[in-house]
């Protein structure tokens, strides 16, 4: 395949080739001449800026923007300040640098997106020159001013501006500077004479490059290669010196005829190569330097510029767009004439193969013997990556096939995944998408990013089928895609909301992790709520409706949906929300017709707003529960009289809500503090707050027991309450005298087995027998039995000729010492058996 090497030029041990691209597209009148241009790496968009220093109102300067291929992606009038440098930030966005210090941003259509400010103090003395490149912390941009002071921000989505030191001696705008970024830090390299100032932060040192010819008076030219690790000068005596960016390895010098300084310079360094070369352009003249005296000319036929590449440099002009890369050492070893390497051979091998000739075996004998069948294949294979044409791709994945039948271990992977990468390459190439990817740009750039790349241009049909070709997950690929996709449709303002909703809610379905709300949201922003809470509708998860609906002011629907959810946090949110935007009484209403939520705010008050609380049972006319709400409160009062007060209003909310029953228990309630506070005042107890049972009892156990009587007959205790309370305080006080009088005042409608009892637990059986006597028939056994009256407890059993009772006794008897009371009871057991 001699036409392959036909563009294939030696530099060194090396060779360098001119790939076309593209013709572009465009229809440029006077070429790039008088133009501002920038384009973005990674076969990214280009912009031009035509006759950027025009500044009549009625002719004003126009801003293009193209696809590599030339396609026309934006374009509009400049209407702003003067521009002196144009950019791309990492994220396909184009930055516009004003000689006032201002950085105008716009989108890949031109749509303008925002602004920021490099310093006030820039305004003064203005941007003379400027630079847009791109760091580990995103894209920056570097000015120098008329006053020669540089400022630098690393990353313009966390804009924090460095000014950095002076450079000693130098007057005006520096003869060539560069910046570069090392260690995860950004410097300017700035040329002043022969030597290099270093700009960091704080400090500000002098370097001069090892090894550069003394005849070098001034470095007029320089540029960083892409990955940041080399740098080139080019000086006034002619020389190009190549070497480490640190400036303490020199790599190559040498020196061209040329001494004019150059147009541009970029650096043409594959991965991974051993030679370094740089690319430097005059007015229509291109040479490509390397490590020996030897170069390479090109003569171009119109204005161009180069665009710095990972892995080559890219070469546009007025009518064509070029690649300039040296060539891949899999590539070299295939195609080179006469080359015996393996995969030469099996390619041979595979064309003799399909005319049917024996050769075929021949040159497969040949690799075979050496054992390099594997290396052959994987050639063949590494080599069709890095071509650009289809038909040479599939001649070598055609060889790598066939001599993959051939191997039984060779792993199919690599070969799959090269067929993926290039059918995804060759569609992205193409010239009506125009993003012309090396196979070595695609690989570092990842899958992401080329997606992303195709949904910043709205290419959603082709996204979503590489990313279904490739298999990637669907969050990832598919759901990311179709999600922009809604976005952008939702800004369509030609079309109708109802029309928008169905057509987004049918395209994505119920497509995995796509979140409604954020589409919601780009509508709302773009001044369709309506729009937005439609789409708000399809959106499963009530916690990501309720803040935007929230936040566009349908707070009534906000509630609903937060109730629907079942959510009492969500609820909650929403319910603060609306007492903090709406005044009291719109309030109230709304919850008045929300029961959940009002059954929800009430439990919140109860807890931390009562007052609040009570506005709403007011809002209500909700009576009884004020009177709750005041016989609650009265209980946090220490004061009697706002006790009191509290109380009453509670009588008279109970008597509203016609409660005759609660009504009557507040008013004993204010009766007992009553009697509560005269006894206070009277003996000194204090039993205020007590309940009418602890009251009884304190006055009971404090011997009060004249009091207790009124308190009693006041209240209506009942009997058999007061004559427990009474036995106990007694009992506990040891008044026995005073709780046999008790006894004898009147029949005890207890019975008197509770004051056995009272006596027994506290040891005083002596007391207790005394009312053994008293005690009903059924008792007498258990009251004899827990005094220790044996006998007793045995004569009231059998007088009754109850079988349980006698058991239970004999229970309590000892054989040895009880043997005759033991006898006479078994014999009573059994006549009451017989009976």
């Amino acid at each position: 395949m001699a036409f392959v090497t036909a563009n294939w030029n030696p530099l060194g041990e090396n060779f360098y080739r001119k790939i076309e691209l593209y013709e572009m597209g465009w229809n440029l009148k006077d070429g790039l001449r008088d133009c501002l241009i920038a384009a973005a790496p990674y076969g990214g968009p280009i912009a031009l800026l035509r006759e950027p220093q025009r500044r009549s109102p009625s002719a004003r300067p126009q801003l293009e923007i193209y696809s590599a291929s030339g396609g026309a992606l934006g374009s509009f009038p400049w209407k702003s300040g003067v521009v002196k440098q144009l950019g791309w930030t990492v994220c396909d966005d184009l930055l516009c640098v004003q000689e006032d210090g201002t950085v105008l941003v716009y989108d890949l259509f031109g749509s303008f997106k925002r602004h920021f400010s490099m310093g006030n103090e820039v305004g003064q003395s203005q941007v003379v020159e400027a630079k847009v490149f791109h760091s580990p912390y995103g894209t920056g941009v570097a000015i120098v001013t008329g006053a020669s002071r540089f400022t630098l921000a690393t990353n313009i989505d966390d804009l924090k501006l460095r000014r950095l030191p002076e450079v000693p001696g130098l007057q005006g705008v520096p003869s060539c500077w560069a910046v570069l970024t090392q260690d995860r830090q950004c410097k300017v390299l700035v040329a002043n004479g022969a030597e290099i100032f270093i700009l960091d932060y704080g400090t500000c040192t002098a370097v001069s490059p090892p090894g550069l010819s003394p005849q070098a008076t001034s470095i007029v030219h320089m540029c960083v290669s892409f990955s940041y690790k080399y740098l080139a000068l080019f000086t006034d005596s002619g020389h190009v010196w190549m070497g480490s960016s640190n400036l303490r390895e020199k790599l190559s010098e040498v020196e061209i005829k040329v001494r004019n300084p150059p147009r541009q310079m970029a650096w043409c360094r594959r991965p991974r190569s051993q030679q370094p070369s740089v690319v430097i352009m005059w007015d229509r003249y291109l040479l490509v330097v390397g490590v020996c005296k030897d170069t390479i000319p090109y003569h171009l036929d119109d204005d161009s510029v180069l665009v710095p590449e990972l892995d080559g440099v890219r070469i546009v002009n007025g009518t064509n767009h070029e690649l300039l890369q040296e060539v891949p050492a899999a590539c070299e070893e295939i195609f080179k004439i006469a080359s015996m390497a393996p995969g030469a051979l099996l390619l041979e091998a595979h064309k003799e193969y399909e005319k049917e000739s024996q050769k075929a075996d021949e040159y497969l004998r040949e690799i075979k013997e050496q054992d390099l069948l594997s290396e052959a294949v994987r050639q063949c294979v590494e080599a069709a990556g890095h071509e650009h044409e289809p038909e040479t791709q599939k001649t070598l994945l055609r060889a790598a096939s066939f001599g993959k039948c051939f191997l039984s271990n060779f792993p199919a992977e690599p070969f799959v995944s090269m067929c993926r990468d290039l059918r995804v390459l060759n569609a992205v190439r193409d010239y009506t998408v125009g993003i012309p990817l090396t196979h070595t740009q695609f690989k570092q750039m990842t899958v992401q990013v080329l997606t992303d790349r195709l949904v910043y241009r709205k290419l959603y049909p082709l996204a979503i089928e590489i990313c279904r070709y490739l298999k990637t997950p669907e969050y990832q690929g598919v759901s990311r895609v179709l999600k922009h996709w809604a976005c952008c449709k939702v800004q369509q303002k030609e079309e109708a909301d109802e029309v928008i909703a169905k057509t987004v809610s049918l395209k994505l379905g119920d497509a995995a992790g796509i979140s409604y709300s954020e589409i919601a949201n780009k509508a709302y922003e773009c001044g369709r709520t309506e729009l937005a809470i439609k789409l708000l509708e399809f959106e499963p998860r009530s916690g990501e409706q309720v803040p935007l609906l929230l936040r566009m002011k349908r707070s009534q629907l906000a509630l609903s949906k937060a109730i629907e959810s079942g959510d009492t946090d969500l609820v909650y949110t929403v319910v603060t929300y609306l007492k903090n935007e709406m005044n009291r009484g719109d309030f109230f209403m709304t919850l008045r017709n929300q029961p959940v939520a009002l059954s929800l705010y009430r439990q919140f008050c109860k807890h931390q707003e009562q007052e609040t609380l009570k506005d709403l049972f007011n809002q209500d006319d909700d009576h009884q529960e004020l009177g709750n709400f005041y016989v609650k409160a009265s209980y946090k009062e220490k004061r009697l009289e706002a006790r009191m007060s509290l109380l009453q209003s509670a009588v008279d909310e109970y008597s509203k809500a016609k409660n005759e029953f609660a009504a009557k228990a507040t008013e004993e309630e204010m009766r007992l503090l009553r009697f509560q506070r005269k006894l206070e005042e009277e003996k000194g107890e204090c039993v205020t707050g007590f309940s009418l049972h602890d009251t009884l009892s304190t006055l009971l156990a404090l011997g009060l027991h004249k009091q207790a009587e009124q308190l009693y007959k006041d209240f209506r205790v009942p009997d058999k309450r007061y004559w427990w309370l009474k036995l106990t305080a007694l009992a506990d006080k040891s008044d026995w005298e005073e709780l046999e009088k008790f006894a004898k005042s009147k029949k005890s409608p207890i019975g008197y087995m509770p004051f056995v009892e009272v006596c027994v637990k506290r040891n005083n059986k002596f007391e207790a027998k005394k009312y053994v006597l008293k005690v009903t028939p059924e008792q007498k056994v258990k009251a004899h039995l827990a005094v220790g009256d044996l006998e007793g407890a045995a004569d009231a059993a059998i007088e009754r000729r109850n079988e349980g009772e006698i058991i239970t006794v004999l229970s309590h008897c000892s054989p040895a010492t009880d043997r005759t009371l033991v006898e006479r009871l078994n014999r009573a057991k059994a006549t009451a058996t017989k009976k």
